[in-house]
């Protein structure tokens, strides 16, 4: 081909934009930024997506509040579709997150626990992309929730990679997190 003989393909390889958080803060929509290379979030998150989000921060709300945590609970907070700045190229929005420590107004800490409610087209996102940076940066519990097959997936953080812990339909399970029992009742969060 014409454009390979003169080497345009290779340059087009080899120029690829680059963005960094302080670009993220200033588009217009949804979007997170994953290694310098954005990604649309739109359209909004269906009606079954948001219901089981809601259900899911529910639960670990209810569990935080419960008054024979111990006191470190205090300082874990549930968070919905907020971003986590993991560093200057990456900014992601998990569905919902757990943070056990004091933050300020943007999260920039580690998670303790996040969930991804997958939809087909968040799938490659949640199941490969996230997945190895969520592994990367150490999250201790990573877990992928299928409305569609009301089904959630969960993994353990141990010796630098995930180990699955189990899959979950209408289990009540829960999750050690900073000394904290978080309790989801997965029968109850589908719609």
């Amino acid at each position: 081909m014409l454009g390979e003989s003169l080497g345009i393909h290779d340059m087009t390889l080899a120029y690829q934009e680059y963005y960094t958080a302080d670009d993220y803060t200033l588009w217009k929509g949804d979007w997170e930024l994953i290694e310098g290379m954005p990604y649309a979030m739109s359209p909004s998150p269906s009606v079954t997506h948001q219901a089981v989000s809601t259900n899911l921060a529910a639960f670990l709300k209810k569990s935080l509040d419960n008054p024979e945590q111990p006191g470190n609970c205090k300082d874990c907070i549930v968070l919905m579709e907020t971003d986590w700045q993991v560093s200057n190229d990456t900014v992601v929005r998990p569905d919902v997150m757990v943070v056990c420590q004091k933050i300020g107004e943007r999260v920039v800490a580690t998670p303790d626990l996040i969930m991804e409610v997958v939809s087909n087209s968040s799938t490659k996102r949640d199941e490969y992309m996230k997945f190895k940076l969520y592994q990367r940066e150490g999250v201790p519990y990573y877990i992928l929730v299928y409305p569609d097959k009301q089904l959630a997936k969960a993994y353990y953080h141990q010796s630098g990679k995930y180990k699955k812990l189990a899959d979950y339909t209408d289990d009540l399970s829960a999750f050690e997190v900073a000394h904290c029992n978080l309790k989801v009742d997965f029968s109850a969060v589908w719609r």
